[in-house]
């Protein structure tokens, strides 16, 4: 117990340090009063957040979602479905460490009774605390970052708990935020300090994480997401257009320098473009491809994913490396996947106050629109992209999450979790994937806790299940 104090008090004192670097200048307090300001925190906290999200959007995300495949016959081959035990370690880690700050912001913004940060706070919490239990499941939550109260083992709290808090928190930051103050501009990398825009960040980050449980009816987010859309959108406004995604863009310039902008080129282009990630758009003329494949012989081409063991295909197109650099990889939640989940909860008869087809169409222009391209001319009565309403539920869900896919680029482990969700866009199953063809549905609690805190991670598992890639959470149980 000794130790674990020690290491968490060393933790502590290393949030405190580590994470503002490079964040000096914009953060030098005139008047010399050494003390810790939320203003202080929000930017270093979110810039570490984003760049561990990037980091494993790469590694993970990419790999499971057939977007790259990483070559090779080796264990511990993502894109085959192989996932070591201990791969879960980082992003554990690394957002619990930042929840850290996020929860320092909000207390020392109570004590200056800054409600705009306040709101963000919350915001910030939900948003990495929802990505913790979409990855692990039942994790500690209610009882979780309280080494300061000297609490080194917190329980495990169950998914469904996790989540009615969410929205408890939400709801809170929506009245926090109501009719608030901007705040420093320097301080807030994803803003600049608007508060309306983070009021409408945190209500669509509200309809995403409503719509990930909405096959579970004991939570009612039903009537909850038609509330937010049809009844009651002035009180919970959202993002409007694609200026108001919430992205930190990288500038390029100190302390904002995209992760990958230190990498090797070798490194960032030795996974290989995905057969099925190409070809959609090749089948569409999606002028994105431009931005994200390499040509190879004069044409975009991918390999399949789940290729035959001993089988390499030939190397195909790659990732640029213009994209190490790229300001949209930064990407947090953007407008067209805000479009795209309104368009899911029209088909689903949860809103009717804007048709579904309109809510696609609309996502379907922004993601391309995002990116520096007009839509091509034809583009939305292309085979494989026009709107028909006379379609089944299923073809029309195929649909909508065939172009979110792409909407989800590079936006942390998004992709993985709504195809986890509703298991679209149907990804093809090759005899080189392992675990019986069968999509991961969780990572492994890292390895320390089972003897660190020992006795809560074995009721975390008598309660969830074996704590393996294939257990799966709350939400996506029948």
């Amino acid at each position: 117990m000794r130790k674990l104090k020690t290491i968490s008090m060393l933790l502590g004192l290393f949030v405190i340090t580590s994470c503002n670097q490079g964040f000096e200048e914009i953060n030098t307090n005139p008047n010399g009063v050494e003390k810790v300001l939320p203003k202080n925190l929000l930017a270093p906290a979110i810039t570490k957040v984003v760049g561990y999200n990037m980091s494993r959007s790469q590694r993970l995300t990419n790999e499971l979602m057939q977007v790259t495949v990483n070559m090779g016959d080796g264990d511990g081959r993502i894109f085959r479905y192989e996932i070591r035990s201990s791969e879960g370690d980082y992003l554990w880690n690394n957002w619990y460490l930042q929840l850290t700050n996020f929860k320092d912001i909000y207390t020392y913004a109570e004590e200056l009774d800054s409600k705009t940060y306040m709101g963000i706070s919350l915001i910030c919490q939900a948003w990495i605390f929802s990505m913790l239990t979409d990855t692990y499941g039942d994790i500690p939550y209610f009882n979780a970052i309280q080494s300061k109260e000297n609490n080194f083992t917190p329980s495990f709290d169950l998914q469904s708990d996790i989540y009615k808090d969410l929205f408890v928190k939400l709801e809170e930051a929506n009245t926090l935020l109501t009719n608030s103050t901007n705040i420093d501009g320097a301080s807030d990398p994803i803003f600049a300090g608007n508060a309306l825009l983070w009021r409408k960040f945190g209500n669509s980050l509200y309809l995403r994480l409503l719509m990930r449980v909405s096959q579970k009816s004991e939570l009612g987010t039903a009537a909850i997401i038609k509330k937010l859309v049809d009844e009651q959108p002035t009180v919970y406004p959202v993002m409007a257009n694609n200026t108001e995604s919430a992205i930190l863009r990288w500038s390029g310039s100190s302390p904002y320098v995209s992760p990958f902008a230190t990498w090797r080129p070798a490194d960032w282009y030795t996974p290989k473009l995905a057969s099925f990630f190409v070809d959609n758009l090749n089948e569409w003329s999606d002028p994105r491809i431009q931005k994200w494949a390499t040509l190879s012989d004069g044409e975009y081409a991918g390999i399949p994913s789940g290729y035959p063991l001993g089988d390499p295909p030939a190397s195909k197109s790659t990732l640029p490396t213009s994209l190490m650099v790229e300001p949209l990889l930064g990407n947090i939640l953007n407008y067209s996947e805000l479009q795209f989940t309104l368009a899911e909860a029209a088909i689903k008869g949860y809103v009717s106050s804007t048709p579904a087809k309109t809510y696609y169409e609309t996502g379907v222009t922004n993601a391309i629109q995002l990116w520096g391209y007009e839509l091509p001319e034809n583009y939305l009565l292309g085979e494989h992209v026009v709107w028909n309403e006379d379609a089944s539920l299923d073809n029309k869900m195929e649909l909508i999450f065939q172009q979110k896919y792409y909407a989800l680029f590079f936006t942390d482990l998004q992709s993985w979790f709504e195809f986890r969700r509703t298991g679209y866009p149907k990804l093809p199953i090759l005899s080189g994937h392992l675990n019986q063809g069968k999509m991961p549905v969780r990572l492994n609690y890292p390895v320390y806790i089972q003897s660190s805190n020992r006795e809560n991670y074995r009721k975390a598992v008598e309660i969830q299940g074996a704590d393996n890639i294939n257990t799966l959470v709350w939400w996506q149980k029948p």
